[in-house]
């Protein structure tokens, strides 16, 4: 059941985080499987005459989010609403945040944020719209408002709110991840060692087709100086960051530039009636035998992992190996989907070694390799035979290893 957690951040400030923790939710964007679920977060900050209330949360959860609002303030005396991303998981109960409010509350985006709400929900959330371009500031509540502009993370409408006075950072998608920590912010290391997993796969299934952009806006707030000086970031999904602010950021950097963990390799395979599997046996013992740390992903008769599971592992690879069945003149269709989103999502460049089975003829490594010689990925070798493997294959399978392992060294 979906529950509000409404809780003063640790500040000397009034700033307030208005936490919707969603766990009916089992699709991300109707597609990124998450049994983790998933929080919306909204900031609700009080000042010298001004209430500034940082984006809001999903529609069908606006009724649940008004009740939290009105134990802190009467919406009527909201003078602010800042959107820094109009997704709807962020800005759904925004309409209706305006009307309890009598639409005396300035909007403030930028002007892609703008075209967005009006197309979203008309022209009446607008017309008290205020654009603000990259780096503009403003005083609010005797306070310090800078907006600087983030596009492509993950929309071309996000922008973060920096205030100036304080070193807090707003930065909505930017910093978030799935799953409804137990904790509010990062001051318990065992809470957020568990939570940086659910960031991995949340950056490389919404924000991955973008991911260069992640390094360079990150890259922009640094020689702005309000990285390394953020004493708090706090994004719209998952954990604040009060204790260690900068930590985020610096793992979103990694993710975002793909850097590996020594040792690791993400194995991938499917395997109808067991061809495949044989020779990923042969695989993982020869890796084993090499000192690596395989991680394996199978599609089997008995098991079909979550495809943003395995997103969530590319980054952090060394070398990928994909093992797949010819099925019907193709690649075996799990495997098929699941390189269509890695290629899209999660497109490093890292070493891949294809290994496959077929009947009577085999398809499936040669339109794999033209999948991967397409992307930033670097295709090793390609390892395919009839059924069951012969010796002679096992020992082209680990010649073929010994060779990735090589390349990654």
């Amino acid at each position: 059941m979906p529950k509000v957690r409404v809780e003063k951040l640790c500040t000397d400030l009034e700033l307030y985080i208005i936490r919707v923790d969603d766990d009916q939710i089992r699709y991300f964007e109707a597609t990124w499987e998450i049994p983790e679920g998933i929080t919306y977060n909204a900031y609700l900050m009080k000042l010298d005459g001004a209430v500034v209330l940082f984006d809001t949360t999903k529609k069908e959860y606006t009724d649940l989010f008004m009740d939290a609002l009105e134990k802190l303030v009467d919406p009527k005396e909201i003078t602010h609403i800042i959107v820094h991303h109009t997704e709807p998981d962020h800005s759904g109960a925004l309409p209706r945040i305006l009307e309890e409010n009598g639409y005396k509350a300035q909007v403030i985006g930028t002007q892609f944020a703008k075209n967005l709400l009006q197309g979203f929900y008309g022209d009446r959330v607008v017309e008290n719209f205020k654009v603000v371009k990259d780096g503009e500031e403003m005083k609010i509540g005797g306070k310090t408002f800078r907006f600087i502009a983030v596009p492509w993370l993950h929309w071309p409408d996000t922008m973060i709110t920096y205030v100036v006075e304080d070193r807090l950072i707003f930065s909505c998608d930017a910093g978030g991840g799935y799953s409804i920590p137990e904790a509010i912010d990062d001051s318990n290391e065992e809470v957020v060692k568990k939570y940086l997993p659910y960031v991995a796969k949340y950056i490389v299934t919404v924000i991955g087709h973008y991911h260069k952009y992640i390094v360079q806006n990150i890259k922009k707030l640094k020689e702005l100086g309000i990285v390394e000086e953020a004493k708090m970031i706090l994004p719209g999904h998952g954990l604040a960051w009060c204790k260690n602010p900068k930590r985020i950021f610096e793992f979103y950097e990694q993710v975002g530039a793909g850097v590996p963990e020594k040792d690791k390799v993400l194995v991938i395979y499917d395997s109808m009636y067991g061809f495949v599997e044989k020779r990923i046996e042969i695989v993982l013992d020869e890796l084993k035998k090499l000192g690596k740390k395989p991680v394996v992903y199978r599609f089997t008769d008995k098991e079909a992992p979550a495809v943003s599971d395995i997103l969530g592992e590319v980054p952090s690879a060394e070398a990928l190996i994909i093992g797949a069945s010819t099925y019907e003149a193709e690649i075996h269709p799990r495997i098929r989907y699941t390189l269509y989103e890695i290629v899209d999502k999660a497109n490093y460049e890292k070493p891949v070694l294809i290994v496959g089975a077929f009947g009577w003829g085999g398809v499936a490594g040669r339109k794999i390799e033209t999948m991967i010689t397409r992307s930033k990925f670097d295709h090793v070798a390609t390892v395919e035979s009839r059924g069951y493997p012969s010796s002679e294959d096992e020992e082209k399978i680990r010649e073929a290893v010994r060779k990735l392992v090589q390349w990654i060294s």
